[in-house]
């Protein structure tokens, strides 16, 4: 039994409307998604995802040694991630500190696009020599200082390689967490 020409031209049509249909739906529905403010209730990021994030890379950070790291290094891929201790960084402010040096380092060959950098420059030279490759530096236009924690703790912020900070781990934050995050960030975007 043969379609005729016009239930033939109809089929057609119809196959055109459901392919089409499944392009367009699914784009409609997360514009209405977008429009009415929903979020998701979990994200897989574990730092605080800043929306926007902001665009830091006119705030420069001066290192102990007078240099001042650049964001943006064309040639370059880093990451930056600044940890934030309270006044008088002792003894879980230091763990903190390495176990942010140990996150670097379970990147394994994507380690040196992370760089560390501690924003206190008052941390003994052994202290600072003992949490290698991190250095110390200062943060002049107080970008950070809304993390700044209460004694003997840290908190964390991740920059991208084009200067915007995106994420940031309040004190307490989960350092599992921060390092699946990195290794989902940094090993995504080689």
């Amino acid at each position: 039994m043969n379609a005729t020409p016009t239930e033939a031209r109809r089929r057609k049509r119809l196959a055109l409307t459901v392919i089409a249909a499944l392009f367009v739906v699914p784009v409609v529905g997360s514009y209405a998604l977008f429009l009415s403010g929903w979020k998701p209730s979990h994200t897989r990021n574990h730092g605080e995802l800043l929306t926007p994030a902001r665009d830091i890379s006119g705030h420069p950070i001066t290192l102990a040694d007078g240099a001042t790291l650049i964001w943006k290094e064309p040639e370059l891929d880093h990451w930056t991630l600044l940890a934030v201790p309270g006044p008088a960084c002792a003894g879980h402010c230091l763990e903190r500190l390495d176990e942010l040096r140990r996150a670097r380092l379970t990147l394994n060959q994507n380690a040196p696009r992370l760089r560390l950098v501690v924003l206190d420059t008052a941390l003994a030279p052994d202290q600072l020599a003992a949490l290698a490759p991190m250095m110390a530096g200062s943060d002049p236009d107080a970008v950070f200082a809304e993390l700044r924690p209460g004694p003997d703790d840290v908190a964390a912020a991740l920059v991208d390689p084009s200067g915007f900070y995106a994420l940031r781990y309040k004190a307490g934050y989960d350092g599992t967490g921060l390092r699946k995050d990195l290794s989902r960030l940094i090993r995504s975007q080689h």
